[in-house]
């Protein structure tokens, strides 16, 4: 099996389950193509289903971002509330919102379901304006969740101060159904509990093309081949050209993230004293979390490649001690990044593009949790949902143009939206 990328996560998450290559021809109800959290929790809620499927796998499972994230269940959608419900009406609004902000409430009960080792803590989820101007955006989004009963709080700079530890922000919303897992870990106890429900899972197959065959799909791999009545593609950020259009309909982003050593006690009870997660409300997000060894794990956009230390992303260190002082002279352990997506409208896309063939992908930094509730999306729908019956809407694949420049285009949004939240725009 091929090693994954160096991380935080790879040093102490639970073992992964065996996931052999393909070797010659397998027959399923359900091909899956990826072992993120979207393709594990397909492969996972069509099994429970009573459903036969194979899912493949370039690498292993949680190898992508899905293993390397910031591990933040964060609830909701990128857009506010009244937008969704203006973009999508009334009724399929209603159920969009329903499903992202109860999403986390989907992963804990998931993991406590299947006994999950990740780590888990719902603590809530902060998300923190860091000027005037973005503490209004964020009231406003409050406001809206608390429009409809949900359990949101709007907190002001003095609140935010107590609950982060820092006199950073200017306000912040806390939606106490959110949380933190260790995400590797996760994607491990997703995938045993998957083949515990009988899925079959193979690591070390790459799909190399996929064609219609007698009653469905065939979906080749350098060594054999798997033929099923239908076909999930959940590959993400490093979806390829396996289905035409496909890996143009997103942008794949790299997100960094550095860890530090494990932190004092005293240390860390002055950094989130309510272990919540945390993200940065701003036109560039710096996220973050303290793990269940008072390491603090603190993310963001870095460079558009791969990276395996901190010596990239010294930003990220040095604003941390920006944050809390007291991390002066704490050594910094890992560095890593992984490659999510982004899509142009800023919500997730489910896509049939022929029948017997679903695809979802471009969480937008919110994976976790969206993608785990996608995932079982995806598995009504091949169990015999309508496709107005679901709660997220099917769209056509639209590709993205001038899609061969996304690294330049990404590196200018970068650059751009750290000078905007400079001069507090």
């Amino acid at each position: 099996m091929p090693n994954l990328p160096p991380s935080l996560y790879a040093t102490d998450a639970i073992p992964a389950p065996p996931t052999p290559p393909l070797d010659g021809a397998a027959r399923a109800d359900v091909c899956v193509v990826g072992s993120g959290f979207t393709g594990l929790s397909a492969a996972l809620h069509l099994a429970e289903a009573g459903v036969d499927v194979v899912l493949i796998e370039t690498e292993e499972p949680g190898w992508g971002a899905s293993g390397r994230n910031g591990g933040q269940v964060n609830p909701g959608l990128k857009p506010d509330p009244d937008e969704v419900e203006r973009d999508w009406g009334a009724e399929l609004g209603a159920r969009m919102l329903a499903l992202s902000y109860e999403a986390p409430n989907a992963v804990f009960e998931l993991i406590r379901k299947h006994q999950i080792r990740c780590e888990a803590r719902q603590e809530g989820t902060i998300r923190a304006a860091i000027d005037e101007a973005n503490a209004r955006s964020v009231a406003r989004t409050a406001e809206q969740c608390q429009r409809r009963g949900w359990p949101v709080e709007f907190t002001d700079a003095a609140t935010t101060a107590a609950l982060t530890g820092t006199p950073r922000y200017a306000g912040a919303m806390l939606d106490r159904r959110g949380g933190h897992v260790q995400p590797l870990s996760y994607a491990r106890g997703l995938a045993r509990a998957a083949m515990q429900a009988g899925a079959r899972i193979h690591g070390g197959t790459p799909a190399t093309g996929i064609a219609r065959a007698e009653g469905g799909w065939r979906v080749t791999t350098p060594r054999g081949a798997v033929t099923a009545e239908s076909v999930v593609l959940a590959t993400n950020g490093y979806t390829g050209d396996l289905w035409p259009k496909l890996r143009r309909s997103v942008v794949p982003v790299f997100s960094s993230i550095a860890a530090t050593e494990p932190l004092a006690d005293a240390v860390a009870e002055r950094i989130m004293p309510l272990r919540a997660s945390l993200y940065e409300a701003g036109n560039i997000t710096v996220y973050y979390r303290l793990d269940a060894r008072n390491r603090l794990v603190i993310g963001g956009r870095g460079p558009q490649r791969p990276i395996t230390d901190t010596a990239p992303i010294a930003y990220i260190k040095r604003y941390a001690e920006r944050l809390w002082p007291g991390l002066a002279g704490v050594a910094w352990t890992h560095g890593w990044n992984g490659q999510l997506a982004m899509t142009k409208d800023h919500y997730p896309h489910l896509h049939e593009p022929a029948p017997g063939v679903i695809a979802a992908l471009g969480y937008n930094g919110r994976g976790v949790a969206m993608a785990t509730v996608m995932g079982r999306q995806i598995a009504r729908r091949l169990t015999g949902t309508a496709v107005r019956d679901l709660d997220m809407p099917v769209v056509p694949i639209r590709p993205i143009p001038f899609h061969g420049f996304w690294r330049i285009g990404v590196e200018a949004k970068l650059w751009e939206g750290r000078i905007r939240d400079r001069l507090g725009m």
